[in-house]
């Protein structure tokens, strides 16, 4: 028989994708390791329960695919996308939240992230997105798709759309001072301060001192 006539060996599958679950909330791990053990490709090899914790696993058990929370009590998200970056892990990660703010998205991203899907994604969306991640493909949802070509092609606006009080204000913030110190230093009321406050958020789309002061570093808007 020559080499022509041999049959064909026995067709194999392509090896599964491993996957690291990182959450807070025992119930959506749970969910999530039930969804992807009950289809087929997707092999969960472990869980987190925090950033920190997701480094220590992720380095041990080297999945493909890391889903990683961003806001969890013990160590957040993109702490760890910037270790594992930085350690030179080899997983890629695939943020799944709650969050779509400016806030969550860019720091995220600029850490390392492969893609970013809201946890309201379909069930094949997300399988369709791990599977990109595992080959280095770039996964973003609608949403924060918007969200970042919005920043990308007008980083500045958010500057040039803040009065001249409000860029003094918001750089005291950052400083750490209280409204109480801040209307001292201006010259004004502890209300014109907190009215101040109220329209900068607005304007920068967030809720706190802490989120203002971060959306005002990543568009540049504090130094």
């Amino acid at each position: 028989m020559t080499d022509d006539a041999l049959p064909d060996g026995p067709a194999t599958d392509p090896a599964p994708i491993t996957l690291l679950i990182v959450d807070d909330h025992p119930v959506v791990r749970d969910g999530l390791r039930g969804m992807f053990e009950s289809a087929p490709g997707f092999t969960v090899l472990g869980e987190a329960a925090d950033g920190v914790a997701a480094v220590e696993r992720a380095l041990a058990l080297d999945p493909d695919v890391i889903l990683m929370d961003l806001r969890m009590p013990g160590g957040p998200g993109v702490d760890a996308i910037r270790e594992l970056a930085r350690r030179g892990a080899r997983a890629r990660v695939l943020v799944l939240t709650t969050y779509d703010t400016d806030t969550d998205t860019l720091p995220a991203i600029e850490a390392g992230a492969t893609g970013y899907l809201l946890k309201d994604a379909p069930r094949d969306e997300l399988f369709t997105a791990v599977r990109a991640a595992a080959e280095g493909r770039t996964v973003l949802s609608p949403a924060v798709a918007s969200r970042l070509v919005s920043a990308v092609r007008a980083p500045a606006a958010a500057n040039d759309q803040l009065s001249t009080r409000e860029r003094e204000v918001l750089a005291l913030v950052a400083r750490g001072t209280s409204n109480r110190e801040i209307a001292r230093e201006l010259f004004v009321s502890e209300a014109t301060v907190k009215t101040h406050l109220t329209h900068l958020y607005a304007k920068l789309g967030v809720n706190d001192r802490a989120a203002a002061v971060a959306v005002g570093y990543d568009r540049g808007i504090l130094g």
